[in-house]
């Protein structure tokens, strides 16, 4: 079967030789005789990969010593009610950001645990930009952030801001390109876009502000609990974290994230150019904030976007459909898409240009 052009937003396209040893190891792991789905989290073989996996997460990424690197589950959507739970007191307000659909989320759980202030937000032009300007509160519990914005296309290029403790959920540009993690005193990220499958959660945060959380926290909700235990304190989600193990050490060999951080600068150079080039589609995000993830767009018409996904599905390209909410199209760009299937994207969008002008012409003829 021939693979597809797989441009989809989540769960992410993973790598073919990471898909080889993951299916592999759910028939027969390291030759144990057992399932990597059905061995014990507390064997000694499977503690060495959550080992492996917080080690290379501290490399790949520059992680300092100070800081913990936890596997949870439930998503960034947990993030959005656990972070407010653990840091938000009472007498204090939380800072947010509000740059899209999913910084909206946050915002809504946050307000169940305290007080909450949007500091800035770009909901005045369909959050087409990422706002700069704005007042962070040193006295605020914390600011919270989302670096990139899967369904608006937009991302966030600087992080050097003084203030609150900064909070940032990173699920969609987590391991794409190079950040410094003393900016931020927690980062968050769900797996299904540049880690592995769905089901396990990135979590770095800075041990000093881990302890500064409430006391009285439920234990699946209390980031020490998971720091002391390993992220073992219980079952943890054995499968994504052993394919999360495999990806990190495939991105590891394609010279880190600072490798594959041109690559994936390349490939939207690409796809942006041709947007901006083809008269038939044009880009939804300000040319400043534009997403290296996550590239939107439009067509000129509702005939020429119904007709493009289906020029496009013909020739193996999937995934593009923009959001539900927002329509045209969205093309992602995660680590492991290769520049190929970016260039039959453009070229698509190029064919797809003079096939429909020639339509118009014969049309009017």
């Amino acid at each position: 079967m021939h693979k597809k052009h797989n441009f989809g937003a989540g769960p992410c396209i993973l790598p073919s030789s990471v898909m080889e040893q993951a299916a592999q190891a759910v028939i027969n792991w390291g030759g144990m005789g057992l399932s990597i789905l059905e061995v014990s989290h507390r064997s000694p073989e499977f503690e060495d990969v959550v080992l492996k996996t917080q080690l290379l997460v501290r490399e790949l990424l520059s992680v300092p010593d100070h800081y913990a690197v936890l596997f949870l589950q439930g998503g960034a959507s947990t993030q959005f009610a656990m972070v407010p739970m653990n840091f938000l007191s009472a007498g204090k307000k939380a800072a947010y950001l509000d740059t899209g659909y999913f910084a909206q989320k946050a915002l809504k759980e946050a307000k169940l645990f305290g007080e909450v202030e949007i500091v800035a937000s770009s909901k005045d032009k369909d959050y087409a930009y990422i706002p700069v300007e704005f007042n962070n509160d040193k006295q605020a519990a914390y600011l919270h952030c989302t670096s990139n914005n899967t369904i608006e296309g937009t991302e966030i290029f600087d992080f050097s801001t003084a203030g609150a403790p900064l909070i940032c959920d990173m699920s969609s540009d987590i391991f794409s390109r190079e950040i410094n993690i003393t900016d931020f005193d927690l980062i968050y990220a769900g797996a299904q876009k540049n880690m592995g499958p769905a089901g396990m959660t990135l979590v770095i945060a800075k041990n000093e502000f881990i302890n500064q959380a409430k006391k009285e926290i439920p234990s699946m909700m209390d980031y020490r609990i998971f720091r002391d235990n390993m992220s073992m304190y219980n079952t943890p989600p054995v499968f994504s974290i052993y394919v999360a193990m495999l990806n990190l050490l495939w991105l590891k060999d394609q010279g880190g994230v600072s490798g594959i951080a041109q690559k994936n600068i390349e490939k939207a150079k690409l796809l942006y150019a041709e947007i901006d080039r083809n008269p038939l589609f044009y880009g939804t995000a300000d040319v400043e904030h534009r997403s290296r993830m996550n590239v939107t767009f439009l067509a000129i018409n509702k005939d020429v976007e119904a007709e493009f996904l289906k020029f496009a599905a013909n020739l193996g390209i999937v995934g593009i459909k923009g959001y539900r909410t927002v329509g045209g199209f969205r093309a992602s760009l995660y680590n492991a898409l290769p520049l190929s299937s970016v260039e039959v994207l453009v070229n698509a969008m190029a064919s797809f240009e003079k096939a429909y002008s020639d339509k118009i012409v014969l049309e009017l003829e």
